[in-house]
């Protein structure tokens, strides 16, 4: 597995020869291809696709901040994040794709086979064709995994949703440029690397029916320690502290009986924002601003452009607090309240949210268990990687993702909920239960899975469809 780790890194280090952004930030007024709407301020794509970037005005009467405005990303079209895998020798591999993102801090990292808006499948930019993308648009022909639409950052994007697919071909598969094939194991292991695997795949992966009847076996687990805790947790027989109808109950009860209220807004009608011809930022000089990028890419669709990009004021911390109960790990989940979300709650990790930017807030807004996490001993990490956010549209937003063991004796709290990883993995069979930062925590508890270097890691095949194949790690 170590062998085969550097010998991805070599590739990537080859390949970002080729493919590179250049990223310059340049005045907002000063946008090639885009303009400033005469009435609103709104910011537009002169072909009227894209994204605009736009005014929000939110009101959730009975929370710790019961109104205020913002900018808000409105992307209305449903992009494809696409993953092709394909048996070979008895074990399933993935076909990814070093992609470059203007927003990157590092450049190059890992995405799905196919990462594309409807504007850019449908060539609005008038640049080269998707790779791959036949085998999502044309996917009879093929073995689909899982196919269902998800939403991303609620508190960035207006309802924004993403098409997550896995497809699994039997056919040859030409191999381009800067892709590449890696087993389950090895996707997983580049988990633990800072900022290499994007956001979108993690999504992706995290929609991956790894939840089996036969997993302790699948995965040669004694049942004891953390990592047994999880391999039983992934068994859907496996007992948990919260029925699944329990828990739909409690979350339609979140959706239910909370009120928020949207409205799009002017971009220039922005109660406590500063726009000037650079850049529109919030007075406190905290949560976000809107900067304008001028991008000169190599190995992309498209050679160079101008966007807008949201640029977060700070390093976020996503964590995830599990526990073991009854001998199946949980996770302690929150029914989280976002103004872009479809659907008023999603289920979010334990705790989603920029330090910096909670000082600024009302004491009741801090999260009620940011505190447990940041002084958590490290005999209880089980996870701590720094991964970055979507780079098409934010720049350099960055997050340190955290799995925290602890004991859930004492630990109750309305919002939040303890639940098992198979319940999770059958959520992900639906839209709209767990939002984008929730998806990337399953992955990172996924990559959990693999066993030590010591032993041949592997994780359960398939559970559904046609095909037997392992995933092994190596």
């Amino acid at each position: 597995m170590a062998q085969r780790v550097r010998d991805v890194q070599r590739w990537f280090t080859e390949f970002g020869r080729y493919a590179y952004t250049e990223v310059a930030p340049i005045p907002l007024d000063g946008l090639s291809g885009w303009h400033r709407d005469r009435d609103t301020g709104d910011i537009r794509h002169d072909s009227g696709k894209f994204f605009s970037v736009e005014g929000l005005a939110a009101q959730v009467p009975l929370g710790p901040v019961p109104e205020w405005t913002q900018p808000i990303i409105n992307q209305p079209e449903i992009g494809v994040l696409g993953l092709l895998v394909k048996e070979n020798d008895g074990v399933l591999r993935a076909l990814v794709q070093a992609k470059v993102e203007p927003g990157n801090r590092n450049g190059l990292q890992l995405s799905p086979t196919v990462q594309a808006t409807r504007s850019n499948y449908t060539r609005v930019h008038q640049g080269r064709a998707v790779p791959y993308l036949e085998y999502f648009r044309d996917h009879r022909a093929h073995h689909v995994i899982t196919d269902v639409r998800q939403s991303e950052q609620g508190a960035w994007f207006y309802r924004k949703r993403n098409r997550s697919m896995v497809v699994e071909t039997t056919r040859e598969v030409e191999l381009r440029k800067g892709f590449t094939w890696l087993t389950l194991g090895e996707l997983y292991a580049m988990l633990a690397e800072e900022d290499r695997v994007n956001m979108d795949l993690r999504s992706v992966l995290s929609c991956l029916p790894l939840s089996a009847s036969g997993v302790d076996t699948v995965l040669r687990s004694d049942g004891t320690g953390f990592r047994g805790s999880l391999v039983r947790s992934c068994r859907p027989s496996a007992g948990a502290r919260h029925s699944l109808g329990e828990l739909l109950n409690w979350l339609t009860d979140t959706r239910a009986g909370t009120d928020v209220l949207t409205d799009r807004i002017a971009l220039d009608g922005l109660r406590g924002w500063r726009r000037t011809p650079e850049t529109i930022t919030h007075e406190s000089g905290q949560f976000f601003s809107v900067i304008g990028v001028d991008v000169t890419a190599g190995g992309r669709e498209v050679a160079h452009w101008n966007q807008p990009m949201i640029r977060p004021r700070g390093q976020g911390v996503i964590a995830l607090l599990v526990a073991r109960i009854d001998g199946v790990l949980h996770a302690l989940m929150h029914a989280r309240v976002e103004p872009g979300y479809l659907d008023v709650a999603e289920l979010a990790p334990t705790v989603q949210c920029i330090p910096d930017s909670v000082d600024v807030l009302p004491a009741a807004a801090r999260p009620p268990f940011l505190d447990t996490v940041l002084s958590a001993d490290p005999s209880q990490l089980r996870y701590d990687t720094v991964l970055s956010e979507e780079g098409g549209r934010f720049y350099h937003a960055l997050s340190r993702y955290v799995i925290v063991e602890t004991a859930a004796e004492g630990i109750e709290h309305p919002e939040f909920r303890w639940i098992a990883v198979h319940q999770l993995m059958e959520l992900l069979r639906h839209s709209h239960y767990l939002n984008v930062q929730a998806r990337s925590m399953v992955a990172c508890l996924h990559s959990l899975l693999a066993v030590p270097a010591t032993a041949a890691p592997a994780v359960p095949s398939m559970p559904t469809g046609p095909s037997t194949a392992g995933v092994e790690g190596s």
